[in-house]
């Protein structure tokens, strides 16, 4: 099942039920747009305003910016050897961690789509498009190879917007 679109007030109440450690983790998935694993790749030597990495899945080089407050609480919070440190602190945080996290995020709001935390890509790809409008932009951030998977981000409020509307009509409300 894919990953789903969250409204401004679910990404608020998820990030506000992870352990802090996680919260920074999706606030830099909402910030830059990048992976999960990605995200759990990251050095404390990197942390920069503006920075480098290689996707891995794509091998692509991408750069991707901090604002000044989440760069701060990066700085001070994480490991020696990794931003995100895993329970063994030579390893870095593993996604399932994150995962789990923000799956009981969810469940303890009892949202109804399917959470995780590329769901927070999707909501950086939304953003964005509203921001500027422009979908090719929007591509280019997330290092998509086709508008057509763009879109399928870019569009996700849309799509969530139409699968509660098909909900309330499938449930014997007044059709508008």
């Amino acid at each position: 099942m894919r990953t789903e679109y969250l409204i401004e007030k679910e990404v608020e109440r998820v990030l506000d039920l992870l352990t802090y450690d996680n919260r920074l983790v999706l606030r830099v998935l909402l910030h830059t747009g990048i992976r999960i694993s990605d995200a759990l790749q990251l050095r404390p030597e990197q942390l920069k305003p503006n920075f480098w990495i290689t996707e891995q899945k794509t091998g692509k080089r991408r750069q991707i910016g901090l604002p000044e407050p989440l760069l701060s609480d990066l700085l001070d919070s994480c490991g020696e050897h990794w931003v995100f440190p895993g329970a063994d602190p030579r390893k870095p945080r593993t996604r399932q961690a994150v995962w789990k996290d923000v799956k009981r995020a969810a469940k303890l709001f009892r949202l109804p789509q399917n959470v995780a935390p590329h769901s927070f890509r999707k909501v950086y790809a939304v953003d964005l498009l509203k921001k500027y409008g422009d979908i090719d932009r929007v591509r280019r951030a997330l290092n998509h190879g086709s508008e057509t998977i763009t879109a399928i981000y870019a569009l996700a409020d849309m799509q969530l917007k139409a699968k509660y509307k098909r909900r309330r009509n499938g449930n014997g409300r007044k059709k508008s």
